[in-house]
């Protein structure tokens, strides 16, 4: 039986505006990413794709774009179920620094391989230190070891598949329409696992802010169709 699958990445957050490397410093969304998210509803509702359930990450920017995409569709009372395997990845000892002054410093190059690339982590995060949110009470009961210092989209997608199998493809073999509201690379994570793209072809791969992606999934979970719902929000990029 074929499913539906709505991949919407948050609004811009008040980080995003300021040029930082957020990761999982929870940073809420800004008066224009609140914009987007309401965007986002609209889209849907205009397109007749309707979620039956929504999956989010812990962090308010992706709580909030679900909540205001569902405003949007006067569909607030849908089941939410939300983790921090889908969490942004976490950026390391980059999380609060400027994006700009960062490439200044270290270069162009190896930044857009600390934030692109598959399998390059980039520098750890001092634990106690300023953005480090290993006492967060979210996280409170995972294993000491489980928040990490930094991560590749490699281990974002690691930590993702569980859920994916564990809570997501069993709502979407029950025929559900799902809607996961997440981040950058948490959906970039999922697009890989279901398009097969490869390990270096997957860092020209970008998921604008605000847009959701709509899968159409076989019997099999396989890729029938995919499509953003807004072409200029796709052009404008995220």
């Amino acid at each position: 039986m074929p499913s539906t699958l709505i991949l919407l990445r948050h609004g811009r957050s008040e980080w995003n505006d300021l040029n930082l490397f957020t990761g999982w410093v929870d940073s809420d969304l800004s008066a224009a990413g609140r914009d987007e998210a309401q965007r986002a509803g609209e889209l849907m509702s205009a397109a007749g794709v309707r979620p039956d359930v929504v999956h989010t990450s812990v962090l308010v920017r992706a709580i909030r774009t679900a909540w205001l995409a569902q405003d949007a569709m006067q569909m607030t009372w849908l089941p939410v179920q939300r983790s921090w395997r889908l969490n942004e990845r976490h950026y390391g000892a980059l999380q609060g620094l400027d994006k700009k002054k960062t490439a200044e410093l270290h270069g162009d190059d190896q930044v857009h391989i600390w934030r692109r690339s598959y399998d390059v982590r980039p520098p750890e995060i001092e634990r106690g230190s300023e953005y480090d949110v290993s006492g967060d009470p979210r996280y409170r009961d995972l294993p000491p070891d489980t928040v990490p210092l930094a991560e590749c989209l490699k281990d974002t997608l690691v930590r993702v598949l569980p859920y994916w199998d564990d809570e997501i493809v069993p709502d979407l073999r029950a025929g559900r329409v799902v809607l996961v509201a997440a981040h950058g690379n948490s959906l970039r994570a999922i697009v890989k696992h279901l398009d097969g793209i490869s390990d270096s072809d997957i860092m020209d791969l970008n998921i604008p802010t605000g847009n959701p992606l709509v899968y159409e999934l076989d019997g099999d979970l396989g890729p029938i169709s995919s499509r953003y719902l807004s072409d200029e929000l796709t052009a404008q990029g995220g």
